[in-house]
């Protein structure tokens, strides 16, 4: 199996992320769909056991973890502004989690506005039928096994530093306002 890097260019011209951002973002997103491959194959090279393979392992886990979250980062985007029904499950299912879609609204950006690098990622524990809005340390630290991605924010700084600087709520809201809800509802109804 060979992974394909998906083409999100039709970002390009997204109101709140420049040109320049989303270009050299879509370049470190093919490096991960890259060495995700690269990785795939070295493993097929190596004896089970050994250092090497090990290390192999353990990276394995960063690289298709870094692919896979750009990929929902970038397609739960759209040029177009859009919001969530509130007749929707999703928000129903975000009222009766934080009290009010506003509350999870707030939830998420505080959870996006912590420090360091990062993901956060709004997901739905189908066992519990609840959401949580969780921080994502690295590529491959804190995810939450069984629940389901709904809407994936990029908090590392090459996400927001060249239109922003270190002014992470502006990003935020470029994002929030950037966010297509249609994809993430669907997210939650295939959920």
């Amino acid at each position: 199996m060979t992974y394909k890097e998906l083409d999100f260019s039709g970002l390009i011209g997204t109101a709140g992320f420049s040109d320049k951002l989303l270009q050299a973002h879509f370049k470190l997103y093919s490096g991960y769909v890259a060495n995700t491959n690269k990785a795939i194959e070295l493993l097929k090279t190596l004896e089970p056991g050994t250092p090497q393979w090990a290390e192999i392992k353990r990276r394995f886990g960063w690289e298709f973890n870094g692919m896979r979250l750009h990929e929902l980062y970038f397609g739960n985007m759209n040029k177009e502004k859009s919001s969530l029904p509130e007749d929707s499950a999703l928000f129903k299912k975000m009222v009766a989690t934080f009290g009010s879609g506003q509350a999870c609204h707030e939830n998420f950006v505080n959870t996006g506005k912590l420090r360091g690098i990062g993901w956060v990622v709004m997901c739905y524990d189908k066992q519990a039928d609840q959401i949580f809005n969780v921080w994502i340390n690295e590529h491959d630290v804190g995810h939450l096994a069984g629940c389901v991605p709904l809407l994936v924010m990029d908090v590392f700084e090459h996400a927001f530093v060249t239109d922003y600087g270190m002014d992470r709520a502006a990003y935020i809201k470029a994002f929030i306002d950037a966010i297509d809800w249609k994809v993430v509802q669907e997210r939650f109804e295939k959920a």
